[in-house]
Protein backbone atom coordinates (compact mmCIF):
# COMPACT_ATOMS: atom_id res chain seq x y z
CA UNK A 1 0.00 0.00 0.00
CA UNK A 2 1.03 3.38 -0.79
CA UNK A 3 2.75 5.54 2.50
CA UNK A 4 3.24 9.03 3.20
CA UNK A 5 1.59 11.57 5.33
CA UNK A 6 -2.05 11.38 5.32
CA UNK A 7 -2.18 8.50 3.03
CA UNK A 8 -6.04 6.97 2.07
CA UNK A 9 -8.14 5.71 -0.23
CA UNK A 10 -10.68 8.09 -0.96
CA UNK A 11 -10.59 9.28 -4.58
CA UNK A 12 -12.45 12.46 -4.18
CA UNK A 13 -12.95 15.27 -1.38
CA UNK A 14 -10.83 17.77 1.25
CA UNK A 15 -7.74 16.26 2.51
CA UNK A 16 -5.81 16.79 5.34
CA UNK A 17 -2.38 17.35 3.81
CA UNK A 18 -1.48 20.65 3.70
CA UNK A 19 0.35 20.37 0.69
CA UNK A 20 0.12 23.29 -1.81
CA UNK A 21 -2.35 21.60 -4.88
CA UNK A 22 -0.61 20.72 -8.13
CA UNK A 23 -1.65 23.16 -10.86
CA UNK A 24 -3.27 21.85 -13.30
CA UNK A 25 -1.62 22.15 -16.81
CA UNK A 26 -3.88 23.96 -19.79
CA UNK A 27 -5.79 22.00 -21.29
CA UNK A 28 -5.37 20.84 -25.38
CA UNK A 29 -8.25 21.09 -27.88
CA UNK A 30 -10.23 17.95 -27.27
CA UNK A 31 -10.15 15.13 -30.35
CA UNK A 32 -13.25 15.16 -32.67
CA UNK A 33 -14.84 11.89 -32.25
CA UNK A 34 -13.49 9.20 -34.56
CA UNK A 35 -16.71 7.77 -34.88
CA UNK A 36 -20.09 8.66 -35.41
CA UNK A 37 -22.28 5.50 -36.54
CA UNK A 38 -22.45 1.75 -35.26
CA UNK A 39 -20.83 1.16 -38.61
CA UNK A 40 -17.70 3.84 -38.45
CA UNK A 41 -16.83 1.29 -35.45
CA UNK A 42 -17.45 -1.92 -37.26
CA UNK A 43 -15.57 -0.82 -40.10
CA UNK A 44 -12.26 0.88 -37.95
CA UNK A 45 -12.61 -2.44 -36.08
CA UNK A 46 -12.50 -4.58 -39.11
CA UNK A 47 -9.59 -2.23 -40.76
CA UNK A 48 -7.47 -3.19 -37.27
CA UNK A 49 -8.14 -7.12 -38.36
CA UNK A 50 -11.10 -7.15 -35.63
CA UNK A 51 -14.51 -8.61 -36.74
CA UNK A 52 -17.32 -7.34 -34.16
CA UNK A 53 -20.71 -8.59 -35.23
CA UNK A 54 -23.37 -5.67 -34.68
CA UNK A 55 -24.18 -6.03 -30.61
CA UNK A 56 -20.52 -5.89 -29.80
CA UNK A 57 -19.87 -2.79 -32.22
CA UNK A 58 -22.95 -1.10 -30.72
CA UNK A 59 -21.72 -1.63 -27.32
CA UNK A 60 -18.11 0.14 -28.21
CA UNK A 61 -20.18 2.82 -30.31
CA UNK A 62 -22.15 3.28 -26.91
CA UNK A 63 -19.27 3.50 -24.47
CA UNK A 64 -17.63 5.69 -26.64
CA UNK A 65 -20.29 8.16 -26.62
CA UNK A 66 -21.45 8.30 -23.70
CA UNK A 67 -18.34 7.85 -22.34
CA UNK A 68 -19.25 4.75 -20.02
CA UNK A 69 -17.15 1.83 -19.12
CA UNK A 70 -17.68 -1.75 -20.95
CA UNK A 71 -18.15 -4.67 -18.84
CA UNK A 72 -17.13 -7.44 -21.43
CA UNK A 73 -18.10 -11.15 -20.58
CA UNK A 74 -17.41 -14.57 -21.64
CA UNK A 75 -15.08 -17.55 -21.78
CA UNK A 76 -11.11 -17.16 -21.81
CA UNK A 77 -10.45 -16.44 -25.75
CA UNK A 78 -13.42 -15.08 -27.26
CA UNK A 79 -11.57 -11.82 -27.81
CA UNK A 80 -12.07 -9.49 -24.87
CA UNK A 81 -8.87 -8.39 -24.42
CA UNK A 82 -8.17 -7.43 -27.75
CA UNK A 83 -10.81 -5.28 -27.78
CA UNK A 84 -9.03 -2.69 -25.94
CA UNK A 85 -5.70 -3.67 -27.88
CA UNK A 86 -7.85 -2.75 -31.56
CA UNK A 87 -9.16 0.47 -29.88
CA UNK A 88 -5.44 2.06 -28.68
CA UNK A 89 -4.65 1.00 -32.18
CA UNK A 90 -7.71 2.76 -33.91
CA UNK A 91 -8.50 6.12 -31.56
CA UNK A 92 -4.18 6.24 -31.51
CA UNK A 93 -4.73 6.63 -27.39
CA UNK A 94 -2.20 4.97 -25.31
CA UNK A 95 -3.27 1.88 -23.96
CA UNK A 96 -2.92 1.29 -20.43
CA UNK A 97 -3.61 -2.11 -18.65
CA UNK A 98 -4.61 -3.16 -15.22
CA UNK A 99 -4.13 -6.70 -14.53
CA UNK A 100 -6.13 -7.76 -11.82
CA UNK A 101 -5.66 -10.59 -9.50
CA UNK A 102 -6.48 -11.78 -5.90
CA UNK A 103 -4.80 -9.44 -3.53
CA UNK A 104 -4.53 -6.32 -5.64
CA UNK A 105 -4.33 -2.85 -3.67
CA UNK A 106 -3.61 0.72 -4.57
CA UNK A 107 -0.47 0.84 -4.89
CA UNK A 108 -0.54 -1.60 -7.67
CA UNK A 109 -3.62 0.21 -9.12
CA UNK A 110 -2.89 3.73 -8.67
CA UNK A 111 0.20 5.32 -7.43
CA UNK A 112 2.69 4.26 -4.39
CA UNK A 113 6.15 6.84 -3.68
CA UNK A 114 9.74 6.08 -4.91
CA UNK A 115 11.08 5.44 -1.83
CA UNK A 116 14.44 4.96 -2.44
CA UNK A 117 14.55 8.33 -4.81
CA UNK A 118 13.33 9.67 -1.81
CA UNK A 119 15.83 8.12 0.94
CA UNK A 120 18.85 9.16 -1.81
CA UNK A 121 17.62 12.50 -1.90
CA UNK A 122 17.71 12.35 2.04
CA UNK A 123 20.69 11.06 2.30
CA UNK A 124 21.93 13.75 0.15
CA UNK A 125 20.14 16.82 2.00
CA UNK A 126 22.07 15.49 4.86
CA UNK A 127 25.05 15.70 3.70
CA UNK A 128 25.04 19.15 2.23
CA UNK A 129 23.41 20.11 5.58
CA UNK A 130 20.44 20.64 3.86
CA UNK A 131 16.91 20.87 6.04
CA UNK A 132 14.69 18.47 4.97
CA UNK A 133 11.75 19.64 3.60
CA UNK A 134 8.85 16.95 3.78
CA UNK A 135 6.92 18.82 1.05
CA UNK A 136 9.55 17.91 -1.58
CA UNK A 137 9.69 14.35 -0.35
CA UNK A 138 6.21 13.94 -1.43
CA UNK A 139 5.98 16.46 -4.87
CA UNK A 140 5.27 14.50 -8.54
CA UNK A 141 9.10 14.04 -8.98
CA UNK A 142 8.69 11.04 -6.43
CA UNK A 143 5.58 9.45 -7.59
CA UNK A 144 4.91 6.73 -9.24
CA UNK A 145 1.76 6.53 -11.70
CA UNK A 146 0.08 3.28 -12.13
CA UNK A 147 -2.19 2.14 -14.18
CA UNK A 148 -4.97 4.15 -12.67
CA UNK A 149 -3.84 7.18 -12.17
CA UNK A 150 -1.86 7.21 -15.66
CA UNK A 151 -5.28 6.64 -17.19
CA UNK A 152 -6.69 9.87 -15.24
CA UNK A 153 -3.81 12.03 -15.36
CA UNK A 154 -3.39 11.93 -19.09
CA UNK A 155 -2.18 14.78 -21.08
CA UNK A 156 -3.00 15.36 -24.59
CA UNK A 157 -6.31 15.80 -26.90
CA UNK A 158 -6.77 11.31 -27.45
CA UNK A 159 -7.97 9.45 -24.86
CA UNK A 160 -6.05 6.52 -23.66
CA UNK A 161 -7.94 3.08 -23.37
CA UNK A 162 -8.11 2.06 -19.71
CA UNK A 163 -8.46 -1.98 -19.98
CA UNK A 164 -9.47 -3.61 -16.36
CA UNK A 165 -8.24 -6.89 -17.51
CA UNK A 166 -10.15 -9.95 -15.51
CA UNK A 167 -11.93 -7.88 -12.68
CA UNK A 168 -13.02 -11.28 -11.40
CA UNK A 169 -9.94 -12.09 -9.95
CA UNK A 170 -9.80 -8.95 -7.52
CA UNK A 171 -11.00 -8.35 -4.24
CA UNK A 172 -14.40 -7.45 -3.21
CA UNK A 173 -12.83 -4.61 -1.82
CA UNK A 174 -10.62 -3.85 -4.95
CA UNK A 175 -13.77 -3.69 -6.95
CA UNK A 176 -15.68 -1.45 -4.65
CA UNK A 177 -12.55 0.88 -4.88
CA UNK A 178 -12.34 0.54 -8.73
CA UNK A 179 -16.63 1.53 -8.67
CA UNK A 180 -15.59 5.03 -6.56
CA UNK A 181 -12.94 5.82 -9.53
CA UNK A 182 -14.77 4.86 -12.20
CA UNK A 183 -18.13 7.31 -10.61
CA UNK A 184 -15.94 10.51 -11.64
CA UNK A 185 -13.00 9.77 -13.10
CA UNK A 186 -10.89 11.45 -10.23
CA UNK A 187 -8.32 10.22 -7.59
CA UNK A 188 -7.01 12.33 -4.53
CA UNK A 189 -3.70 11.99 -3.20
CA UNK A 190 -3.58 13.35 -0.34
CA UNK A 191 -0.14 14.73 -0.21
CA UNK A 192 -0.75 16.75 -3.81
CA UNK A 193 -4.42 17.10 -4.76
CA UNK A 194 -7.33 16.01 -6.77
CA UNK A 195 -6.14 14.38 -10.14
CA UNK A 196 -9.60 14.36 -12.55
CA UNK A 197 -9.73 13.51 -15.58
CA UNK A 198 -10.57 16.29 -18.30
CA UNK A 199 -11.60 13.69 -21.12
CA UNK A 200 -12.68 10.24 -19.63
CA UNK A 201 -10.74 7.87 -20.83
CA UNK A 202 -12.38 4.59 -22.89
CA UNK A 203 -12.43 1.82 -20.18
CA UNK A 204 -12.89 -1.81 -21.16
CA UNK A 205 -13.40 -4.08 -18.39
CA UNK A 206 -13.05 -7.68 -19.11
CA UNK A 207 -14.28 -10.73 -16.77
CA UNK A 208 -14.31 -14.77 -17.43
CA UNK A 209 -17.03 -14.92 -14.86
CA UNK A 210 -14.77 -17.00 -12.34
CA UNK A 211 -17.26 -15.19 -10.10
CA UNK A 212 -19.79 -13.06 -10.24
CA UNK A 213 -19.28 -9.07 -10.92
CA UNK A 214 -21.74 -7.03 -8.06
CA UNK A 215 -24.48 -5.28 -9.28
CA UNK A 216 -22.67 -1.75 -8.31
CA UNK A 217 -19.96 -2.37 -11.16
CA UNK A 218 -22.80 -3.81 -14.04
CA UNK A 219 -25.03 -0.69 -12.92
CA UNK A 220 -21.94 2.01 -13.85
CA UNK A 221 -20.99 -0.41 -16.71
CA UNK A 222 -21.98 -0.97 -20.20
CA UNK A 223 -22.50 -4.58 -20.54
CA UNK A 224 -21.96 -7.02 -23.52
CA UNK A 225 -21.57 -10.73 -23.17
CA UNK A 226 -19.32 -12.19 -25.92
CA UNK A 227 -19.87 -15.80 -27.84
CA UNK A 228 -17.72 -18.02 -29.33
CA UNK A 229 -18.00 -17.09 -33.20
CA UNK A 230 -20.44 -19.24 -34.96
CA UNK A 231 -18.46 -21.25 -37.97
CA UNK A 232 -18.57 -18.41 -40.53
CA UNK A 233 -17.56 -15.79 -38.80
CA UNK A 234 -14.46 -18.14 -37.12
CA UNK A 235 -13.81 -18.37 -40.89
CA UNK A 236 -13.64 -15.16 -41.90
CA UNK A 237 -11.30 -14.50 -38.75
CA UNK A 238 -9.70 -17.24 -39.85
CA UNK A 239 -8.92 -15.03 -43.33
CA UNK A 240 -7.89 -12.09 -41.24
CA UNK A 241 -5.73 -13.27 -38.92
CA UNK A 242 -4.00 -16.49 -40.68
CA UNK A 243 -3.95 -15.71 -44.44
CA UNK A 244 -1.19 -18.20 -45.17
CA UNK A 245 -3.61 -20.79 -44.51
CA UNK A 246 -5.46 -22.24 -47.95
CA UNK A 247 -8.93 -21.68 -47.61
CA UNK A 248 -10.32 -24.99 -47.73
CA UNK A 249 -8.04 -26.19 -44.40
CA UNK A 250 -9.12 -22.94 -43.21
CA UNK A 251 -12.93 -23.78 -43.56
CA UNK A 252 -12.21 -27.37 -41.91
CA UNK A 253 -10.20 -25.96 -38.67
CA UNK A 254 -13.41 -24.11 -37.85
CA UNK A 255 -15.51 -26.97 -38.86
CA UNK A 256 -13.37 -28.99 -36.07
CA UNK A 257 -13.29 -26.11 -33.90
CA UNK A 258 -16.94 -25.83 -34.32
CA UNK A 259 -17.45 -29.21 -33.17
CA UNK A 260 -14.83 -29.51 -30.17
CA UNK A 261 -17.06 -27.04 -28.44
CA UNK A 262 -20.31 -29.36 -28.56
CA UNK A 263 -18.01 -31.71 -26.74
CA UNK A 264 -18.75 -30.17 -22.96
CA UNK A 265 -14.85 -30.05 -22.70
CA UNK A 266 -13.45 -28.46 -19.11
CA UNK A 267 -11.64 -25.29 -21.26
CA UNK A 268 -13.36 -25.08 -24.96
CA UNK A 269 -11.15 -23.50 -27.40
CA UNK A 270 -11.55 -20.00 -28.11
CA UNK A 271 -10.88 -18.01 -31.44
CA UNK A 272 -7.23 -17.64 -30.36
CA UNK A 273 -6.73 -21.02 -29.80
CA UNK A 274 -8.32 -21.97 -33.26
CA UNK A 275 -6.35 -19.27 -34.86
CA UNK A 276 -2.89 -21.52 -33.14
CA UNK A 277 -4.27 -24.44 -34.65
CA UNK A 278 -4.96 -23.25 -37.81
CA UNK A 279 -1.00 -22.13 -38.26
CA UNK A 280 0.07 -25.12 -36.98
CA UNK A 281 -1.25 -27.18 -39.02
CA UNK A 282 -0.08 -24.51 -41.67
CA UNK A 283 3.51 -24.99 -40.39
CA UNK A 284 3.30 -29.03 -41.17
CA UNK A 285 2.58 -28.26 -44.78
CA UNK A 286 -1.04 -29.93 -44.24
CA UNK A 287 -3.46 -29.83 -47.07
CA UNK A 288 -6.60 -31.01 -45.20
CA UNK A 289 -7.31 -32.21 -41.54
CA UNK A 290 -7.48 -35.64 -40.60
CA UNK A 291 -6.98 -38.07 -38.04
CA UNK A 292 -3.15 -38.04 -37.95
CA UNK A 293 -2.92 -34.31 -38.18
CA UNK A 294 -5.35 -34.08 -36.05
CA UNK A 295 -4.15 -36.14 -33.39
CA UNK A 296 -0.43 -34.78 -33.85
CA UNK A 297 -1.49 -30.67 -33.29
CA UNK A 298 -4.42 -31.61 -30.49
CA UNK A 299 -2.14 -29.67 -28.02
CA UNK A 300 -2.23 -26.49 -30.27
CA UNK A 301 -5.98 -26.36 -29.83
CA UNK A 302 -7.15 -28.32 -26.51
CA UNK A 303 -4.76 -27.19 -23.40
CA UNK A 304 -6.09 -29.65 -20.96
CA UNK A 305 -5.45 -33.72 -20.88
CA UNK A 306 -8.72 -34.34 -20.12
CA UNK A 307 -10.36 -32.50 -22.60
CA UNK A 308 -7.79 -34.32 -24.81
CA UNK A 309 -8.75 -37.42 -23.74
CA UNK A 310 -12.43 -36.56 -24.18
CA UNK A 311 -11.91 -35.77 -28.07
CA UNK A 312 -9.83 -39.21 -28.44
CA UNK A 313 -12.88 -41.29 -26.96
CA UNK A 314 -15.14 -39.05 -29.37
CA UNK A 315 -12.85 -39.94 -32.28
CA UNK A 316 -10.27 -38.09 -34.14
CA UNK A 317 -11.38 -39.41 -37.54
CA UNK A 318 -14.58 -38.34 -36.97
CA UNK A 319 -13.81 -34.74 -35.85
CA UNK A 320 -11.51 -34.76 -39.64
CA UNK A 321 -14.29 -36.04 -41.45
CA UNK A 322 -16.89 -34.24 -39.64
CA UNK A 323 -15.31 -31.43 -40.42
CA UNK A 324 -14.78 -31.91 -43.66
CA UNK A 325 -18.34 -32.08 -44.09
CA UNK A 326 -19.20 -29.44 -42.64
CA UNK A 327 -16.70 -26.99 -44.42
CA UNK A 328 -18.16 -28.66 -48.03
CA UNK A 329 -21.53 -27.54 -46.84
CA UNK A 330 -22.73 -31.18 -46.32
Amino acid sequence: MPGGPGYDWRVSGPTKSSAKPVAKPVAEPVAEPVAKTVDDVRDALAAHDYLADEGLATAIFLAMTLERPLLLEGEAGVGKTEVAKVLARWTGGELVRLQCYEGIDASQAVYEWDYSRQLLHLRAAEAAGAPIDEDALYSERFLVRRPLLRAIAHDGPTPPVLLIDEVDRADDEFEAFLLEVLADYSITIPELSTFHAERPPIVIVTSNRTRDVHDALKRRCLYHWIEHPDFERELAILRVRAPEVPDELARQVAAAVEALRDLDLYKPPGVAETIDWAHAIAALDATRLDERVVDVTLGAVLKYREDQERARTHGLDRLGTGAGERSAGV
